[in-house]
């Protein structure tokens, strides 16, 4: 059961008005069009790294600095090893304001022990479907050298299953790349897609890791947008990650304008993670405040 259908029927049962819960789901259905901006906590693990500092510790201070810049979500990582545990992080969410949207994941899909880590994957995802999460991201283990054909085609075979799995738990899966899978422009990119059935295996499109990968990013929503069920966001300044989320290599203006035009869905999450050359001048909190704005001015979200 859906939060608004329970508290629907709480509402019902103890006699309380009918549009008082009606008026509560057109407000969260209006949230939903105007889109969901989240944070990736890997960036953020960065940050406290270079404090000393395990970001596992500060959580409670990492959401509450995101609430306060008006996020409404944070995207950790999937626990598949210990599912009861991606229900503490959903209500660590809650308590502090934020919501449990997508969760990260990967696995090594090309091989023979696929089918394992489907099951496993699977494990996880249900407690996270239970508390609330929509979307699982997975990046597929990159392995040192080009995947074989077959090996491209068992994986297809593991996405598809892991894509079918998560979708009766009324979760989607949005595949990720990183540069392994971009290269010889994009032939594991395109294979998860070419085999794969739109719906059941879908795209969290990493626009600057398409851009790093030689992919444009404009190229891959043209070619792929129908299959877009999530966002991450980054931006570079002469090929090197900048520190906030503005204007730079990529034109997030163009990028805007086509997700709006195509009714794209809205789950975005900021991603500023930081490099050898990045230029750290400000705060994670300050970055993330000015990334938060970016995605309001350029995404209207």
């Amino acid at each position: 059961m859906s939060m608004w259908s329970r508290r629907g029927f709480l509402t019902a049962a103890a006699g309380a008005s009918v549009g008082a819960w009606v008026g509560g789901a057109l407000e969260a259905a209006e949230t939903e069009k105007k889109g969901l901006v989240g944070s990736q906590l890997y960036g953020w693990g960065q940050y406290y790294q270079r404090e000393g500092k395990d970001l596992n510790a500060h959580l409670d201070e990492v959401f509450s600095a995101l609430r306060d810049a008006g996020y409404d979500y944070a995207e950790g990582n999937l626990d598949s090893a210990h599912p009861d545990k991606n229900a503490e992080f959903a209500a660590k969410l809650r308590a502090k304001g934020l919501r449990p949207v997508s969760l990260y994941t990967g696995g090594a899909l090309h091989d023979d022990g696929a089918d394992r880590v489907v099951e496993r994957l699977v494990a996880g995802a249900k407690v996270a479907a239970q508390s609330g999460f929509e979307v699982i991201v997975c990046n597929v283990d990159p392995i040192g050298r080009e995947k074989t054909d077959a090996e491209l085609s068992q994986q297809a075979r593991a996405l598809a299953r892991l894509g079918l799995e998560l979708k009766a738990l009324k979760l989607r899966l949005g595949v990720h790349h990183h540069t392994p899978e971009l290269g010889r422009q994009g032939r594991e990119y395109h294979s998860n897609f070419e085999k794969t059935r739109v719906g059941e295996v879908d795209f969290c499109i990493d626009t600057h890791w398409m851009y790093r990968g030689g992919i444009v990013p404009m190229d891959a929503l043209r070619q792929y947008g129908d299959r877009v069920v999530s966002w991450h966001l980054r931006q570079s300044r002469g090929k090197v990650w900048w520190e906030d989320l503005d204007t730079g290599d990529i034109d997030y203006t163009e990028i805007a304008t086509f997700a709006r035009s195509r009714n794209l869905p809205r789950r975005f999450s900021v991603e500023l993670a930081l490099e050898g050359g990045t230029k750290i001048t400000r705060t994670g909190v300050e970055n993330h405040r000015r990334s938060r704005e970016f995605v309001r001015r350029v995404f209207g979200a």
